[in-house]
């Protein structure tokens, strides 16, 4: 079984190393960064799935449901837990 609370926090900590601050001093990071990064790649066997929990549990923020590699490549998301 996946540990999901797990794969949050290494989401958490990828997007840290990811991304970079926004004006209100929250990192956010491109869906298309994260997706594209190798690191990424070999860590989560579902990076969107993993996003829609972090989400859920109002760990990150984004627009939209679904995120689909290209089509949302310039979607931000946003930490919301430092």
């Amino acid at each position: 079984k996946m540990n999901v609370e797990h794969e949050v926090n290494l989401l958490v900590e990828e997007i840290r190393r990811l991304g970079t601050k926004n004006a209100d001093g929250q990192v956010s990071v491109k869906f298309g960064v994260l997706f594209a990064d190798e690191k990424c790649a070999n860590l989560f066997e579902a990076l969107v799935g993993t996003l829609k929990a972090a989400k859920r549990r109002k760990v990150v923020s984004y627009q939209g449901e679904l995120l689909l590699q290209g089509v949302h490549d310039n979607v931000d998301i946003v930490l919301l837990q430092d």
